[in-house]
């Protein structure tokens, strides 16, 4: 039995306005007072608190709205409502907690034990904002969309493009705020990212999702993986090992914030499927990375690469 639309609706919007508050709170109350340039457009945005006094909020609407409109004339439907709201939201939410606590947290950053809590909360509490916002089908834009045009356009993987780009937005904090504080930086990175790993299954810096799903009801998951994910998938023909009978496995390879869906699709269609997925580092044809063109970037760089005669 399917969820009804204004069920999951209703849950999606929660996950969006639920987890863009919490991010928002994280970034005002202890990144930003912290000092901490952790990557992303909030490290852009708090290196230009601290050096101008621009609302941090502000600032990351106005960086991460002309990206969010180059990944629409790139991506096309990739970045549609949803994510714009997410983009809008998080600047939203900064702004109202960083006017209620003017930008100077719950501490008093007189020794690195305050600016150490800091990372450790502000990462916990941003990674589990942004974990339930990508719950919801949808993201809070920023560096995440420079590092998928990267991806597009280079042979870089998703994981190395946004790895990049959070690289340099700490070696700048690193320039401006000093070494310690780029550490601490580094700290809430890696704190932020476990906890969207917790929050959306293992999602992290990869760029897909494989799901294996070994079902009777295979042809019906499949038909809503097309209509409703947008993907497409593979049958393989398994052995069970007890059985002894041929069994049909569906593999499709989805997008990070598609899975919690796949997961939803799955459980609706037949509660006893057996489900397992792992980490795709790299996805490459229809609905991924255009084979032709990644192919394109490594002939070129071969040519210029190669020695002349």
């Amino acid at each position: 039995m399917h969820e009804p639309k204004f069920k999951r609706l209703t849950r999606e919007a929660l996950y969006l306005f639920g987890g863009t508050a919490l991010a928002g709170f994280a970034i005002a109350a202890f990144i930003t007072p912290a000092k901490i340039a952790s990557g992303g457009v909030n490290g852009i945005a708090t290196i230009t608190y601290h050096l101008t006094g621009w609302d941090t909020g502000l600032v990351m609407l106005l960086i991460s709205f002309p990206l969010f409109l180059i990944g629409m004339s790139i991506f096309g439907g990739t970045y549609g409502f949803k994510s714009l709201a997410g983009t809008l939201l998080l600047s939203f939410w900064v702004s109202l907690f960083g006017q209620l606590t003017h930008y100077q947290g719950f501490l008093p950053y007189v020794d690195r034990m305050d600016t150490l809590l800091s990372a450790i909360f502000g990462g916990v509490l941003l990674g589990s904002g942004i974990g339930i916002v990508m719950r919801s089908g949808a993201n809070t834009g920023g560096t995440d969309i420079l590092a998928q045009i990267l991806a597009r356009f280079t042979p870089l993987a998703m994981g190395t493009a946004l790895f990049l780009c959070d690289a340099t937005v700490i070696v700048l904090g690193a320039v401006v705020f000093g070494f310690e504080r780029a550490l601490f930086a580094v700290i809430t990175l890696y704190l932020s990212g476990q906890m969207v790993n917790y929050m959306v299954m293992n999602l992290g810096t990869k760029y897909a999702k494989t799901a294996y799903i070994v079902s009777e009801k295979h042809e019906v998951i499949g038909k809503r993986i097309i209509t409703e994910l947008h993907h497409g998938g593979t049958l393989i023909t398994g052995v069970g090992i007890f059985t002894g009978r041929q069994r049909p496995i569906l593999m499709a390879v989805v997008h990070n914030q598609q899975i919690n869906h796949l997961t939803q699709i799955v459980h609706e269609e037949d509660p006893k499927a057996f489900m397992f997925v792992h980490e795709t580092y790299q996805a490459l044809g229809e609905g991924f990375v255009p084979m032709n063109k990644l192919m394109g970037l490594y002939e070129k760089r071969s040519k210029q690469n190669r020695p002349e005669r």
